[in-house]
């Protein structure tokens, strides 16, 4: 059983990154998903995996809120994580 968990997380960790997220726009009153083309953690991924593979953030937010949450910004994206564990990526505007 704990060889199954552990298998798991391995994936998560391996797999936890996306090639990019899409970044919704509004054309002719309608909204659609155009590809940001930069690549962000996946949501679950730790804290300390997104530094490993992204390098340190440009900058640190302090926790706020309960549960906290915690915002690292990097060149081109943000990431948000309650306690320590990404919740959300985002891409910045170009």
């Amino acid at each position: 059983m704990k060889s199954a968990i552990l298998a798991g997380g391995l994936a998560v960790v391996c797999f936890g990154m996306a090639a990019s997220r899409a970044e919704t726009i509004v054309v002719d009153d309608q909204v659609q998903l155009r590809d940001a083309g930069v690549e962000t953690p996946r949501r679950g991924t730790s804290m300390k995996a997104v530094e490993a593979r992204f390098g340190s953030p440009a900058s640190r937010h302090a926790a706020v809120g309960s549960p906290p949450i915690t915002r690292w910004d990097y060149p081109g994206f943000s990431v948000y994580f309650e306690f320590e564990h990404v919740i959300h990526a985002v891409a910045s505007a170009p």
